[in-house]
Formats: C-alpha cells, structure tokens, sequence
C-alpha cells in the first residue's frame, strides 16, 4: 500500500495522510457516515486530521450517491458533527490498496467486506467496536433504520466510544510512521541521495 508523498524540495511542505481508515456499514447512509463524521471531529480535537485519510462506503449499492439519511445528520449536528456534505457509495477491491483500517460496523458487513477482499491482501478488515476500551462494549453498532430515532443517538454514542480508543490507536501508528511516511523519509530523495552517491 502506498500513499502519496510529497516531493522532496520544499522545506515548508504541509504534513500528509500516512494513515487511511475507511469505515463501512451496508448502505453508507447512516452508520458509516456517522463514523466518518465522528472520527474526523476527533481528528480535529487531537491534531491528526492531516495525517490520517477518513472516507466511508457501504457492502451494497443500494444508496449510491445519496446523502445520509436526514435522522443520522440531524443527530449527528446536534453533537457538532456535519455529515451532509458525504454522498455514498460501494465498497471496491481497490479500496484495499488504499486504507490500512477497513473498520465494519457488524459482523454481516464484515463478512461481506472479507468477500470483497482481493485474495493477494492480508489485510483483514476489523469491527469498529473493536476498539471500544470499555469492558464489555457491544461488538456490533445496529443498523438504526427501521427503528426510531433514538435509535440514532445509540448509534452515535457507541461510534464515539470507539473512535476515542481508535484515536489513541491512530495517534500511535502516525508516530511511529514518522513525519513523512513509514520510513520517516521521502522516498524521492533517498533516490537522490542514492543517485549522488552513485
């Protein structure tokens, strides 16, 4: 997997994503955006919203392009997290080569995100809840769709459990990437470097 690194040259080059974390519930308009939407508020708080890429998708088509649903954006605003602006959209093989996190909401969705997954990746999706330090944390965020609307604001309060432990996570992973990438070095220039050497 590799993300883009800027080229060597500029002293003053803005920091990179050198993390991605896609999150993923069937259709991608109510409990992945959510999650999108809450993890990149954390990023914010904790000063890593330019090292880590945050995009969401669901396991099916069925809402491809659609905004969330207006109970999820409306909940989510009352907790100052605006997803209105996210369009949804299916999960691809491709996205395996592009995020180190494939984090589900369920255990359907991530059985079906492990039918998606390529044979050549290694790179097991996870459970979101997962990341929850509580004991005894739910395993799985419900689908709150055909429910009602506080079901929304359960939804919300689980994804900011785990997003609080993914964030600890996350802050780990970037330190140890270093300032420009897994290496801490861009690649470009220790081609250069090489090259003068030579």
């Amino acid at each position: 997997m590799k993300l883009p690194w800027r080229r060597a040259g500029s002293a003053a080059a803005p920091a990179e994503p050198v993390v991605a974390v896609l999150m993923v519930c069937m259709g991608n308009i109510c409990r992945s955006p959510t999650a999108e939407g809450v993890l990149r508020q954390r990023l914010e708080r904790a000063g890593l919203a330019d090292r880590v890429r945050v995009d969401s998708a669901g396991t099916h088509g069925y809402h491809a392009a659609d905004p969330p649903d207006p109970r999820a954006q409306q909940s989510a605003r009352r907790r100052g997290v605006e997803i209105g602006a996210q369009r949804a959209r299916q999960v691809e093989p491709a996205d395996f080569d592009t995020f180190q996190f494939i984090l589900a909401m369920d255990d359907d969705n991530l059985s079906n995100l492990e039918r998606i997954r390529p044979e050549k990746h290694s790179n097991s999706p996870q459970l979101l809840m997962s990341f929850a330090r509580r004991t005894g944390a739910p395993r799985a965020v419900p689908d709150p769709y055909y429910g009602a609307p506080e079901g929304f604001e359960r939804v919300l309060d689980l994804i900011e459990e785990a997003c609080d432990g993914l964030i600890q996570h996350l802050r780990q992973t970037v330190a140890e990437a270093g300032p420009r990438g897994t290496s801490g070095a861009d690649p470009d220039q220790k081609s250069q470097d090489s090259a003068i050497l030579d």
